[in-house]
Formats: C-alpha cells, structure tokens, sequence
C-alpha cells in the first residue's frame, strides 16, 4: 500500500486520476475493443513487448488497468492481471507455473467449485492435484516432489470460515522452493493481505466482496514480484526464451513484473478470460467502500454466530471467530480485524431440517453467491458442492445437515430474528 495513504484512501483513489480528456473524476468506462496506433512503428513496439500501452481489449483496457493497479495496490503487489470471474483467475495463476505431468498441493479445505476444477477439469491439461489438510505442515512437506509446482489455498475457506495459518504454510512453501497462491476472496485484504505473510500470487473473485453489490463477475491475479522464476529452472514459461516473442525471457526482461506481463501478453492473449470494462467500472466503485462494508460485514458475523451457537437447535458453528473455534487463536493472530463474514452452522435435525430452515428464511436470499451486501444462504450439500463425494463435502465443511451463511451489512437484530423464525420453523 502506498506509504502516505492508508486502507481507504488507497481503495478510493489508487488507479484513478481525472481523465486527461474531459476531466471526469469516475475512471470512464472505455467500451471500445481496439486503439489508434501512432504509426507502424509504434505498433511494432507494442506487439513486441518494447512498449506498453493499449492494443486489443482483450489484452489491455485502461478501465481495467485502472482496477487492476488499484488492487495490486490493496494488496501490496507488484502488478495485477484482470480477467473474467474467480475461476479464471485460478487456471490463469496456474497456466505460466503448470505443464503436463505437473502437479500442485491444494486445502482440503476449500470452495467445491475449486475443488471440482482440481481434481477433475485440470486433468484435461495434464495436471494433477494433490489435497492435503494444510494444519498439518509436515504432510504438507511430504505431499511435495520434484513435480509439484504451486501451493494453493483459500485465506478464509469457503463454505465453512475456516481460516489458515497464511505465515506457517508460507514458510513450508519457501523451504521447498514453490509459489504460494492464496485465495483471498472471503478476507479482502482489508482483513489480510497474503503477500505480506509469504504469499507469492494472490487471486481473488472480484463478483464478491471487492464489488460487494452482486452486480457483476470479475477474478484478479495479483503478483508479490518477489518470486525468482529462473532459479530453480522448474517454471520454463517464465525464465526461458518465449517463441511467441523471438526468445525474450519474460523474468529476465521484465524483473519483478515478469509474471504479470506473462498474464497479459500470453495469458489473456491465448486463453481470451476477458474481464469486460463495464464490469471493472462496477468493481472500482465497490472497492471505494469496501473497509466500511467490511467492517459492518464482520461486526454482524460475529453477532450472529455467537447467537446461533447459543441456540439449542444448532448443533454446531463453525465461525473462527468464537472463542470455542479451533481456529481461534489462528484468526486472531493473522487476521485481528476479524474473522469474515461466511461461515456454517449445522442444525438439529439434519439435511431436511437444513432444507427446510432455508425455504423459510425471509431476509435471508437463497442464491449462489456470498459477499453481497445483503445476508445470503445456500445448503452447500445439495448445490455447490453437490459434485463432490460424501467424504469430501464433509473434509470441506459441507455435511448434509449444514447451511452457509454469507452476513450482510442489514441490521443485526434483523438479520437474528429472520435465523430465529426460519429455525422455529425447520425444528418444528
């Protein structure tokens, strides 16, 4: 972040200047797909990566380049890399890093999307996925070999609010030479910021708390550009001469941006995960106030889960950020502002009373998304981590008897009462 500004100052005004031809003080959504060159030889500079500036939108879009340098900032990166949801941000963290045959370590803990992405679809590259319960660091030592190349795991897990030890797992991966990717999407980085505890990239599902309104999808790779690429010669795309560009060597030219151009010029330019310039306009008025929703997000979380583990329907909350969690102690050392705003509770009665606790809920939307500014829930057994077997729904935190809860910004006495109704009802 910058050294005179702080959180929120940052998040208002990083990336953003009045534009230079009207003076607009919004950044301008620059819904145009391609750019004037000056002349031949400008655009000769540009192709070959001599000179940076705006080609095609699907590369480039000073819209998004204004989001992107905006959370790079926010998170203390060197340079960042926009694209079209969350899940886009994954494949393209792990396209410069993977080849076939290659393998990465990954939470058991973790989103079933994601889950689902690694164990089944990366397989169609050639890559594999090994799972690994990432408390426990010396399984973590012995899950790596000379294969593996990438660390994979959520800040704040998706469904259950489980919450990781960012620092421990980022020192395991330094001892054996690999990138760190941290998924931040339930911490933001006004919770936490990855980088500064080890992390090597930081992605994110811009759709959730970053935009905050449910309004658009968007994913972001954001790069430390502290990673040395060419030093174990185990990540080729980036340390050794690119064919497509007449045997540049990304790390070699470009230094501690290499993997961001990377993302740009051979990431966004083959595997076209766009992220569209309206949806970075929408992104960037949300960020302006992510610390106040955060703050309000994680005061109500906190006042709900202590509710509900009070509850003698509920048979279990998994909030870090109750005394009685395991996590605890965890959340309060790497995460002292919080312990986020997502979590799960199980209730009494199992998967029917859960069904039921959520076709009775009011306030409460029923959809599949979490860092909206309204209160939403989903039972994650029967939908988003519907593909998984019993035994992974239940590693993830996802049993039958399980609802997620994401706490909006509403009332917390509001947000209790819709609990407390829709409970009456699920345990009638």
């Amino acid at each position: 972040m910058s050294e005179k500004w702080g959180f929120d100052t940052t998040a208002i005004h990083a990336g953003s200047a009045p534009d230079p031809a009207t003076g607009a003080r919004q950044v301008p959504i620059y819904q145009t797909t391609a750019y004037v060159f000056q002349d031949a030889a400008h655009a000769a500079r540009l192709f070959g990566l001599q000179e940076v500036g705006y080609i095609y939108s699907r590369l480039t879009n000073p819209t998004v380049a204004a989001l992107q340098a905006r959370v790079a900032e926010l998170e203390g990166g060197a340079g960042a890399v926009c694209c079209s949801s969350g899940h886009a941000a994954q494949i393209m963290a792990l396209f410069p890093l993977m080849g076939p045959g290659r393998n990465l370590i990954a939470s058991t803990r973790l989103y079933g999307g994601t889950i689902t992405q690694f164990s089944q679809t990366i397989k169609r590259f050639g890559w594999s996925c090994r799972f690994v319960d990432l408390d426990d660091l010396d399984a973590l030592r012995a899950a790596v070999d000379e294969d593996t190349r990438a660390i994979f795991c959520e800040s704040i897990s998706n469904p259950g609010g489980y919450v990781t030890d960012i620092p421990a797992v980022a020192k395991v991966a330094d001892e054996v030479g690999l990138p760190l990717i941290v998924d931040n999407t339930l911490a933001t980085p006004w919770l936490c910021r990855p980088i500064e505890m080890g992390a090597t990239l930081v992605v994110h599902s811009l759709t959730k708390y970053m935009t905050g309104n449910g309004t658009v999808t968007g994913g972001v790779i954001v790069d430390s550009g502290r990673f040395d690429w060419s030093a174990s010669g185990k990540f080729p795309s980036l340390s050794e001469p690119e064919p497509a560009y007449h045997g540049l060597k990304f790390h070699e030219t470009f230094g501690a941006l290499a993997y961001t151009f990377h993302g740009i010029a051979i990431g966004l330019r083959d595997l076209g995960m766009t992220m569209n310039p309206q949806a970075a306009h929408y992104t960037l008025m949300g960020i302006e106030t992510l610390g106040l929703r955060m703050a309000r997000h994680v005061e109500n979380a906190q006042k709900v889960a202590e509710w509900l583990e009070k509850d003698p329907r509920v048979t279990s909350v998994t909030y870090a950020g109750l005394a009685s969690s395991p996590w605890n102690a965890t959340a309060r050392r790497v995460y002292p502002k919080g312990a986020g705003a997502l979590f799960t509770f199980a209730i009494s009665g199992g998967y029917d009373a859960a069904v039921k606790l959520v076709d009775n809920l009011k306030l409460f939307s029923h959809v599949a998304n979490l860092g909206d500014s309204r209160s939403l829930v989903i039972h994650s057994a029967s939908t988003t981590h519907s593909q998984l077997t019993d035994e992974q729904k239940i590693a993830a935190g996802a049993g039958p008897d399980v609802v997620r809860l994401s706490i909006g910004i509403e009332d917390a006495a509001d947000i209790i009462a819709d609990l407390d109704q829709a409970l009456a009802a699920a345990t009638a």
